[in-house]
Order: structure tokens, then C-alpha cells, then sequence
């Protein structure tokens, strides 16, 4: 095949795909035997999307009168698809860290809330920042992103409750997936907390006649394309009843529904998600059983947070269940002023140690189940001919390193590529040869 190409990627040790026949998720049979090739190689056309991908000899024969922008010779090493985070709060003011002392000491995430901490905390220095600091700061915390092998993002709004700081933080979002080398899913989060002074019902009345049409309006006028809607439903916050009508307003207008549930009690968000048509529930950590096997028969992805129920020491989801009950598990960093974690190679370590998931299916979690719960499976999640280049060249023989590793990623990972351009390379990488 003659013709320019961005990017070949050659020799590869392993070529891991993830899926090989366009699925669009994996469940537990076909999370148990991913799709790996050996000395293979990839190419990346000027589109940025795969043109080709198979045995090393036989894309070297196919594209042998072609140009390449770029060759990496991956002798030796693994190339993998972009890791997807497929929840995580990025855009915010004012760090935690003398909560995190608090919940040391003993204190709950609910005591630390209703004292004033926590998201309203988090909301007061959010409120009084610039969206250029807002945006400085998510800048800098999608690059460490990246660095740690996230090419898809998902990024919540959340820390403003009023209408006009929501729409500064998604404005914030907005001007990063227009400018930054890093897929973004963009979710209206207005409903995390219930803002001082009001009701759940107000709150509620507040986001579905005044913040849900201005959305519609920022979209139709091609300002601001939002895709997804959240809610925290909880004890405390927002009732069934309250996220149930916030969650299908937002459906009415076009978002995606993906939501918080059953993160500290059992709600029955899972039974409503499978209801209303969720894309993904995020948290279940007090699922029912009655809400494991609604998702699983809806096809509603569960985005479990390893980090979150390790930091605040919360009961571990039950990803072993929800796997065996055919549940479409994905996994999420929940990056955020509480959970400060933007690994997600320590993510899925997490998830094999403490909630019991082997690492090829914490691996399709993170990748081709992630951007399922982001709608985004037909585009990203696998290495496969016709979806986007997004790859992680790892320096190590065997894939599984960068989960065996805990906290090892900065030295394992070599390149990370967004349609086939290199965004992040090693400082300790050779001069790349370009052609």
C-alpha cells in the first residue's frame, strides 16, 4: 500500500487488541482470553485512525511503498490501547488534604459533608476561582493523566451547584477538548450536592427549569456539546424520586445517563439506571442483588472506583458477583479533591488485589468496558482496524507489568499516542527516527 501514514509502530513483543472481532464490550468469558499478537506491527493513517494492524512481516510486505511521518521500533516492548478513565472530577479549586487527616482520625465521608467539608468545601474555592486558574490547573492534571497512559477521559463538572459556576467549569472542560491532545466525555454533574439553603426538591426543580434548557440552548448554538448527565443519588443528597426526574430531563435533551448509586447505601440507583436506560452506574458499593441482575439484563455498564474504597475504606464492590452475573464492569479513577489518584495502571491493580479481578479483565475494564460506559466503544478501547490510534508502548516483554507494578508506570510506560501522534514520550527514550 502506497501513500503518507502518521505513525508505524514496528516489531512489537506483544500487540494486545483487547477484542479482535468489533465487540463492543467484553463480558467475564470474553474478558478470560484477550486478543494478543506477538512481533507485530501497526499502522496510523493521517486521519488518525488504524489503517492496519497484524504479524510484523505481513505489514511490512502490505505497506512497503509507503511514507511514514513517524516509525518507533517497539522491539522488545508492549503496545496496548490508550487506558479510558471513565469517571473522574477534574476541575476544581482548593485541595483536601486536611480532610484527608480527618477521615485518618476516624471521621466518615457523611460526618466530614455535613459539617461543611468535603464537596461544599470543595464548591466555595471552586465558586470564587477564574475559569483561567480553573482551567490552568485541569490542564496540568490531564497531562499527569496522560502520563499514566489515559488517552480518553471522562470529566465531570460538579463543585459549582449554582448555574453559573457549572457552566464556567464546563466552559473549562469545553476549551480543553478543543485544545489538548486527549479524548474528553464531558458530564453535567449539577446535581452532586444539594447547595446550601435549599431542598433536594428545589435543587432539583432548580437544575431541570433553569440548567437543563440553557445546556440545550449552549448545545444547539454549537458553544458547548455536553454528553453526559450525573447525579449523586444518596442518602442525604438527591432521593430516588429527586434523580430519577433530574436523570430524565437531562435523557429528554440528549445526555447520556451516568450516574452515582448505591455508593454508601442502598439506594436502588441500579434498579432505577437499568429503568431509565443508563449508559453506566458509578460506585455500587451497596448494590442489591435485585440492582446487579437489572444492569446486567440492561446492558448498563457498572464503573466500579478501587481508590475510593480504598481511601475512604468503604465496602469493596462487588466486581466478582457482578462479573459472574454478566454485568459489563468497567473501572474509573474518581480522581477528585478526596480521592486523589490520576493513575489508572494503579486503578487496575486496585481493582486485582482488593476487589479480586484478574488482570486481563481489569485490563478490557479499563479499556474497551470504559469507553463502553462513555458510549465511545465503536471509536476507542481496542486496537482494532478503523478505530482511533490510541496506543501505550510499554517497556517490558510481557503487557501485564503495567498492572504487576504497583506504581511503576512512570517508568514503564514509553510513549503515549493520540491518533497517532506521540503526545508524551519518556525523557529517558531515545531520539525518535522519523521518516
Amino acid at each position: 500500500m502506497a501513500g503518507e501514514q502518521r505513525l508505524l509502530l514496528e516489531n512489537a513483543r506483544q500487540l494486545v487488541l483487547v477484542c479482535g472481532r468489533g465487540e463492543k464490550y467484553l463480558l467475564q468469558a470474553g474478558m478470560a482470553s484477550l486478543a494478543v499478537l506477538q512481533n507485530a506491527s501497526l499502522v496510523v493513517g493521517q486521519d488518525g485512525y488504524i489503517k492496519a494492524v497484524g504479524p510484523a512481516d505481513v505489514i511490512r510486505n502490505q505497506f512497503s511503498g509507503a511514507t511514514f511521518e513517524r516509525k518507533i521500533d517497539c522491539t522488545g516492548k508492549c503496545v496496548l490501547p490508550g487506558l479510558v478513565d471513565a469517571h473522574t472530577h477534574p476541575v476544581w479549586a482548593g485541595d483536601r488534604v486536611h480532610e484527608f487527616a480527618m477521615k485518618l482520625a476516624g471521621a466518615s465521608y457523611m460526618e466530614i459533608h455535613q459539617a461543611g467539608g468535603g464537596i461544599h468545601f470543595t464548591v466555595e474555592h471552586t465558586q470564587k476561582a477564574t475559569e483561567e486558574e480553573l482551567f490552568n490547573t485541569f490542564k496540568h492534571r490531564l497531562e499527569r493523566m496522560r502520563r499514566a497512559g489515559s488517552t480518553l477521559v471522562e470529566c465531570k463538572s460538579g463543585y459549582g451547584l449554582n448555574l453559573e459556576t457549572e457552566l464556567k467549569m464546563l466552559r473549562v472542560i469545553e476549551r480543553a477538548k478543543q485544545s489538548m491532545d486527549i479524548g474528553i466525555s464531558s458530564t453535567y454533574c449539577g446535581a452532586h450536592s444539594v447547595p446550601k439553603g435549599k431542598t433536594a426538591t428545589e435543587a432539583a426543580d432548580d437544575i431541570i427549569n433553569n440548567h437543563l434548557p440553557k445546556l440545550k440552548e449552549l448545545k444547539l448554538s454549537g458553544e458547548m456539546h455536553v454528553n453526559n448527565i450525573d447525579v449523586f443519588c444518596e442518602k442525604g443528597v438527591f432521593d430516588l424520586d429527586s434523580t430519577r426526574r433530574i436523570l430524565q430531563a437531562g435523557k429528554d435533551i440528549g445526555l447520556q445517563i451516568n450516574f452515582h448509586g448505591d455508593e454508601l447505601h442502598p439506594m436502588k440507583s441500579a434498579e432505577l439506571g437499568a429503568e431509565l436506560g443508563a449508559q453506566a452506574i458509578s460506585h455500587l458499593e451497596e448494590v442489591s442483588d435485585e440492582g446487579i441482575a437489572a444492569i446486567a439484563r440492561a446492558k448498563c455498564a457498572a464503573v466500579l472506583l478501587p481508590t475510593t474504597a480504598y481511601m475512604l475504606r468503604l465496602k469493596q464492590p462487588q466486581a466478582r458477583k457482578m462479573l459472574n452475573e454478566g454485568v459489563i464492569v468497567a473501572l474509573g479513577s474518581d480522581f477528585n479533591p478526596n480521592a486523589y489518584c490520576f493513575s489508572m495502571p494503579m486503578v487496575m491493580h486496585l481493582a486485582c488485589v482488593n476487589m479480586k479481578m484478574s488482570m486481563n479483565e481489569a485490563l478490557a475494564a479499563a479499556t474497551i468496558n470504559a469507553a463502553y460506559a462513555l458510549g465511545k466503544s465503536y471509536t476507542h478501547g481496542s486496537i482494532e482496524t478503523g478505530k482511533q490510534g490510541d496506543l501505550v508502548i510499554i517497556n517490558s516483554s510481557r503487557w501485564e507489568h503495567l498492572i504487576y507494578q504497583f506504581g511503576g508506570h512512570q517508568t514503564l510506560i514509553d510513549y503515549v499516542i493520540v491518533k497517532g501522534e506521540v503526545v508524551y514520550k519518556n525523557e529517558r527514550c531515545g531520539i525518535m527516527s522519523s521518516y
